[in-house]
């Protein structure tokens, strides 16, 4: 060994014979990847980014701002802290990338070789999952005005299906079928989409096909078939296919409903949204369901209060394994915490937002399923900042804030996706769970009581039922469903004159209440009331005139009421809808042998 080397090993300078000095990192080699996988789907043209970054000359011209908000972690967004749950599709960019971009920036920005960057992201007007299924286009776009607070706007879409299909995946373009302008922000800040399967919503609007406002709906639901799928969307976002076997079931007569939280850009706009659905073959064969903890009815935050705390916690009745995640609060909120404390009192973090901001809200979906045991709590902790401090507080001076719909009030919720363990439908006794823990909390709630009493009837326990809905009219009279369905627990345990009053409330109450027709109908048939019976029966089936049974049961109504004419009209009408009716064909049987059989 030669002097010089013997002193190199000594000064620990030696360099591997067959290393290479690292290259300064340039846009088309080290950045253009980061930026295209981290920044794009935001920052393009017509994007919620201020700016572009699909070009190195748009890189350029921002490289020193991209360097301060990535050094500090402010860009990308990545809301949720690190060791609070493992996340699909994270956000966040490593040490050695933000190394990479800070180095670039002090280097002058070397573009590189172009011809070894890749393909800069295209974004245009294109389905990004491709030609959908099912197009759903708004009826009548909203007008934006120029400026003002922030807008939440429902926007409804009657699909007309012949059938039950089940959605896989779907699309949302804010600017609907016609061209975008790639070079206007998305007025859209996000949206979630419901499925109201009772029509209720469009009850809410004035004039057909034009939405109505409001944040946070109360859509009428069967407690027997819970909200189950986050549909949740926001500029920038991919679409979400299901996994094999969850999707979701749309039928015929429902209602989609758009919700969406949109910002002014400044100039008088115009927003036609369209909703793309994908259809799969494959029904559900497994059935999750979100588990919703809220604390609204602790939100009651004195100006000037910097940590006001809000809790609200729920123990499983079922093992579950949780499949997603949505922290939700306002302008007020800073840190959002959601875990779970099993049986044994091990804890696990399910997340923690310690930054929290409106703007960056999302679902957050596991890399892997979280299963929980039986007897495990959920918990929320949400923390809230009303000074003057808080940046993003809408009121100068701040002043009491309450829960509410509009962007200035409060909310403290936490979703969870769930799945419950074993095969089959097993959501009842979490649904159940839900229902009575929110009755707990507000005594007067109606949705509560009224879900409650309906998973009575299920179990074919209706005297348990009737107490349930007597306390949902306590909360809320003016609600024909409530009555509705008294009057049936009422029928079910024999008290016929008192589910006759109850119908005929809840008909009156909502002249729209087809099921409560129906169930009035038959209530006035055992009353020998057979004239009233006709009466209303034929609304129902002028309510659904492609309903075979529906036509076919009002021509039995006919034909004990002695209009044997009639009979034969509704039954020939139900047998030109499905030749297969064996109940239209018995009567018109029936009818004929009779010798009463209408010309």
């Amino acid at each position: 060994m030669s002097a010089r080397f013997a002193l190199a090993i000594a000064l620990g300078v030696i360099v591997p014979r067959f290393s290479a000095i690292a290259a300064a990192p340039d846009f088309a080699t080290d950045i253009a990847p980061i930026l295209y996988s981290q920044c794009a789907s935001c920052h393009h043209a017509g994007g919620v980014g201020p700016f572009a970054l699909v070009t190195y000359d748009d890189a350029k011209r921002h490289a020193h701002q991209i360097a301060a908000v990535t050094a500090t972690g402010y860009m990308p967004p990545w809301p949720p802290d690190p060791g609070f749950g493992d996340f699909q599709g994270e956000r966040k960019l490593t040490a050695r990338q933000i190394q990479a971009i800070s180095e670039w920036v002090k280097n002058g920005c070397p573009q590189g070789n172009p011809e070894s960057a890749p393909p800069p992201p295209v974004f245009s007007d294109g389905w990004q999952l491709g030609k959908p299924d099912l197009i759903l286009q708004a009826k009548k776009p909203l007008h934006i005005q120029p400026g003002g607070t922030d807008v939440f706007w429902n926007f409804l879409f009657k699909p007309d299906l012949k059938q039950t299909h089940y959605i896989r995946a779907i699309e949302i373009k804010p600017t609907g079928l016609k061209e975008p302008d790639l070079n206007s922000p998305q007025l859209i800040h996000h949206a979630n989409l419901l499925i109201d399967r009772s029509g209720s919503s469009l009850k809410r609007e004035r004039n057909p096909g034009e939405g109505f406002g409001g944040m946070d709906l109360a859509i009428n639901r069967n407690p027997l078939d819970p909200d189950s799928h986050f549909l949740f969307w926001k500029p920038g976002s991919q679409p979400y296919f299901e996994p094999p076997g969850f999707a979701w079931r749309l039928d015929p007569g429902n209602v989609l409903v758009l919700n969406t939280h949109l910002q002014p850009s400044g100039k008088a706009e115009e927003v036609p949204p369209a909703i793309g659905l994908y259809f799969t073959d494959e029904p559900p064969r497994f059935f999750p369901l979100l588990i919703q903890l809220e604390a609204d009815e602790q939100l009651n935050i004195p100006a000037g209060a910097r940590h006001f705390r809000v809790t609200d916690d729920l123990t499983l009745p079922e093992g579950v394994s949780v499949l997603a995640v949505y922290p939700h609060a306002h302008y007020l909120g800073t840190c959002l915490e959601g875990f779970a404390t099993l049986p044994d009192g091990t804890r696990r973090p399910l997340i923690r937002i310690s930054h929290w901001d409106l703007n960056w809200q999302s679902v957050y979906r596991y890399r892997e399923p979280l299963h929980l045991p039986k007897g495990t709590v959920v918990s929320m902790r949400y923390e809230y900042d009303n000074s003057a401090g808080n940046v993003r507080n809408p009121n100068h001076p701040p002043k009491r804030v309450v829960a509410g719909n509009d962007a200035r009030d409060e909310m403290a919720h936490l979703w969870l996706q769930v799945l419950p363990d074993g095969s089959g439908d097993r959501r009842r006794p979490i649904q159940e769970a839900l229902l009575r823990h929110r009755l707990e909390k507000t005594p007067g709630d109606y949705a509560a009581s009224l879900g409650l009493g309906a998973l009575a009837m299920a179990r074919l326990d209706p005297q348990s039922a009737i107490p349930k809905f007597e306390g949902a009219i306590r909360a809320d009279p003016s609600r024909s469903e409530a009555h509705d369905m008294l009057g049936a627990a009422l029928r079910n345990v024999g008290r016929f004159s008192d589910a006759l009053i109850e119908f005929q409330l809840a008909v009156r109450l909502d002249p729209g209440d087809m099921q409560a027709h129906y169930n009035l109908a038959n209530a006035l048939v055992r009353a020998g009331k057979w004239d009233d019976a006709v009466h209303e029966m034929k609304q129902v089936a002028a309510a659904y005139p492609e309903s075979a049974r529906i036509q076919a049961e009002f021509g039995f109504l006919l034909y004990r009421a002695g209009d044997g004419a009639g009979a034969s009209t509704q039954f020939r009408s139900a047998l030109k809808l499905d030749p297969a009716n064996k109940q239209a064909a018995e009567g018109l049987a029936l009818v004929s042998q009779n010798g009463r059989e209408g010309k």
